[in-house]
Parts: C-alpha cells; structure tokens; sequence
C-alpha cells in the first residue's frame, strides 16, 4: 500500500513520462506534482517505489520510468478519464463515424480497423464477426472404398467441402439416406445445437447415420472455426516511427511476426470478447502477447445485443492509457450501431 504522497509522485511521474518519453528526475517531479518537498524526501520516495517494482532507473540517466506494475498500478487506481466531449471533437472522429455506415459487414470491420489507427496513431486490430456455423443442406458423396466428400452448405449459401475416410464403405444409396436424414431433422440448427442433440439422440440413430452425422458435425466445426479466425490489423507501420520500438530491431521483428500470423492476437481478443467493457493488458501481463514494452486496449462489440467480437490498441507501454481507453470504447459503439442496423 502507498500513501498518498507516494502515489502523488508515482502518478506524476508517469503521466510526465507518457507526455514526454524521457526519464523523470527529481526536480521535474518536485516541479509538476506540487508537493512542497525536499530534494531528499523525493529521493527516499523513488527508491521506495524502485524498490517495489514500480519505477526503474535507466542506465543512461538518472531519472525514473515506470515498470509495467507501475503502468497497471496508475491504470488501476490513478487514471482519471477523460469526458467524452473531449474524444468525440477530435479531429477524425467525425470522419470515422461516416466510415463506419450499416453496410456491407466486412467493410465495417476493415473501416474500424484503420479508425483506430488513424485515431491512436498505433496498431488497430478487429476481429471480423464471428459465425454460428449452420446447417442448411448437407449432401454425402462416394469418392471410392471408404472415401466420402461432405459438401456442407450454409443459409448464405456458402459452401465448404471435405473428404472424410470412413470406418467402413458406403453404398450411394446409404450416403443418400444419411443426407436425407440429416438434412430433415437438423437443417437450421447451429452446430453447435447438432452437436447437444447429438449427444443425447446418437444411441437412437442407425450406426452408418451417426457416425457420417459425427464427421459432418466435426467438419461443421472446423469449418466454422477457420471462418471465425480472421483479424484485421492497421497502422503496424506506425511502430516504425516511436522512439520505444525504432531502436530496437529484434522488437520490431517479433513484432511483426505477431501482426502477420495473427493466433495469439486471436487468443488474447477472444479473452477480451468473454469480458464487459474495456480491459488493458500491459507490458506482457497477458502471457499471451509476451512483449515488456507493448500494451493492448480492447472492447467487444455486438451484434443486436449479443457479442460477435473484439477490436483494439496495439502500442508502446508508453501510451496515453486514458485517451486510449475512450477511442477503443468509442469506436466500440459505432462498430455496435452499424453492425446492429438492419
């Protein structure tokens, strides 16, 4: 615990250090927090700080820089946010919200991505909305001994197909009936739906139908999931440009590497999508985007009321976390709004 004069310093120097980039001393902060103390007295404080893992000493200099646990300490207890006002009268603000129209979805999503870029100067990462993978039609097709493809068509139209290797071969005819059956008693359920009703009607359904319903509820799955896996990222070029990353060519290369194959950032937004509200993960507390100098700023965003996904910030940890926050918040509801009208 702090008392407050150590938090009246710690959150001095942090903002001082987001506004300007360099190592805040003693005089600095005796200057901008407006406590009447000692060169001394602030001293003792910052070792006392350093000392708990909140600030560091760079080699370089002798002032401080906050440690990530100072960074969520400050996001935690200290930040104060900014009236919406002010957010809403930046300059692109009103620019965004003609982007993001009701219109086609994937424009949306693209839209929103390059908003937040524009708007942070950092990263924008958006998931695209995810889809309930659903059945509409279903059709088995014999390819030779034991190989059948599973065309599986969903409500849009959109058609996916697989070869599937059986335990046993089945007859054009048995493959028919299966299709028949299945398309009857389970067309426009979710895969999800099959799959529950599965569980309880498997010992019920003739043994050729059950086990093409379970690959064609596998394959559904899949499929659905390989639909689900896309995030749109903006503005990665913009790392080139900050002090925190520029000198530091392994930290840019990883990444990079992170923004071009995209599975952790999914990991880390599907866990933000299972949360309300904004969440902030700083400086590789996620364990998931393990990067000391990044931060991530995310918002789900809905669907008539239901979440379909995620979008969010990508920057140094050195970012203006109460700016941060309204821009993700924001665009989350124009996102909302657009994907929601008919």
């Amino acid at each position: 615990m702090l008392d407050e004069r150590a938090k009246t310093l710690l959150k001095t120097l942090v903002e001082r250090y987001i506004a300007d980039g360099q190592p805040v001393g003693s005089r600095t902060l005796s200057r901008a927090s407006g406590l009447e103390l000692s060169p001394a007295t602030i001293r003792n404080v910052m070792a006392d700080l350093e000392e708990l893992g909140l600030i560091a000493s760079p080699h370089t200099s002798a002032g401080r820089i906050p440690t990530a646990r100072g960074y969520r300490l400050f996001v935690d207890t200290m930040l104060t946010a900014r009236p919406l006002d002010m957010v809403r009268s930046e300059p692109g603000l009103a620019a965004a919200q003609e982007q993001l129209q009701p219109d086609q979805p994937q424009r949306v999503i693209t839209h929103a991505a390059q908003v937040l870029s524009n708007l942070s100067q950092f990263v924008g990462v958006v998931t695209a909305p995810r889809k309930a993978g659903v059945f509409h039609h279903i059709e088995f097709m014999r390819l030779g001994e034991r190989r059948v493809l599973v065309i599986l068509v969903s409500p849009d139209g959109d058609v996916q197909n697989r070869v599937i290797f059986t335990a046993r071969d089945h007859s054009p005819a048995e493959l028919v009936e299966a299709s028949n059956f299945i398309n009857a008693h389970y067309s426009g359920l979710s895969i999800e739906a099959v799959r529950e009703r599965l569980k309880t009607e498997i010992d019920a359904l003739r043994g050729e139908i059950a086990l093409l319903m379970q690959a064609a509820v596998q394959f559904g799955s899949e499929a659905a999931d390989g639909e689900n896996e896309q995030v749109v990222v903006s503005g990665e070029r913009n790392l080139l440009t900050m002090q925190d990353f520029s000198s530091d060519m392994g930290s840019l290369r990883k990444l990079f590497d992170l923004f071009e194959q995209k599975t952790q950032l999914m990991r880390l937004l599907d866990v933000s999508s299972r949360a309300e509200g904004v969440r902030i993960y700083i400086g590789g507390e996620s364990q998931i985007v393990p990067f000391e100098e990044l931060s991530v700023v995310s918002a789900p965003y809905e669907v008539d009321g239901k979440i379909v996904g995620t979008l969010g910030v990508i920057g140094p940890t050195r970012m203006a976390y109460d700016r941060m926050i309204q821009i993700v918040d924001i665009t989350s509801r124009l996102v909302t709004q657009a994907l929601s009208q008919k």
